[in-house]
């Protein structure tokens, strides 16, 4: 066991006097804990003010991503002891409104979504005795781009979104492109119209940034560069 201490950026809207402000916590950690876990035990033992997002404690729902140690990552995925630190600091995504405590709003998340038409568009009839069938390697080009659980990390680290809003985000490229990719999808260019604006994938500098904070190790910046050629090559 060892005691770690929490530094964790609270707000709440109720006292706008005292705006942002950093309140410190001891925490007994012991090897396997994760910073949920020690937020878990703050909340249900020390203090019950304490706002954060939490559900599959699995790394699947997106839920618990927050800044940790200046880092975007997800709290029931770090694990404490391996941060080496006595002390750690616990902040909500920058870039978003913060609504309480850790919590933020993912206005701008759904915003950006909707613009790209997160599903697959057909215009041919189903098939009546099969699926729409792929080849394997049809299915391999879509590996990188499907298992986003749009956590926000990537938007986030973003200086683009920073500066602009409006601008549609990485998570949204990224989803844009695993269905412009899917060689089901039969209306690719629905998908790329969208974006193709100043608050759209012309606004990415690739800074790389989203491919550093993103906690399932994909390429969102890899997915842009290639909206950008299908674009530029009319493509679609």
């Amino acid at each position: 066991m060892a005691t770690i201490t929490f530094k964790i950026n609270r707000f709440n809207p109720d006292d706008e006097r005292r705006g942002h402000f950093m309140q410190k916590y001891q925490v007994e950690a012991k090897k396997g804990d994760t910073i949920l876990d020690c937020l878990n035990r703050i909340k249900w033992k020390q203090d019950g003010s304490l706002t954060f997002r939490r559900s599959c404690r699995s790394g699947i729902c997106g839920s618990c991503a927050m800044t940790i140690d200046g880092v975007n990552n997800l709290a029931c995925e770090v694990q404490v002891m391996a941060l080496k630190r006595d002390t750690i600091t616990v902040e909500p995504l920058r870039g978003y409104t913060v609504i309480k405590d850790l919590v933020v709003s993912l206005d701008p998340l759904v915003k950006g979504m909707l613009k790209v038409k997160p599903y697959m568009i057909t215009k041919t009839p189903p098939p009546t005795d099969q699926e729409r069938l792929q080849s394997p390697e049809e299915r391999e080009k879509l590996d990188g781009l499907y298992e986003c659980i749009l956590c926000g990390s990537c938007t986030s680290s973003c200086p683009s979104f920073w500066a602009d809003k409006e601008y549609i985000g990485p998570h949204a490229f990224l989803k844009a492109y695993r269905f412009v990719a899917d060689t089901r999808d039969e209306a690719p260019r629905e998908h790329l119209e969208p974006l193709d604006d100043k608050h759209g994938l012309w606004r990415c500098h690739t800074i790389f940034n989203c491919v550093e904070a993103c906690p399932k190790d994909l390429n969102p910046t890899k997915a842009i560069s290639e909206l950008k050629k299908a674009l530029v090559n009319d493509k679609f």
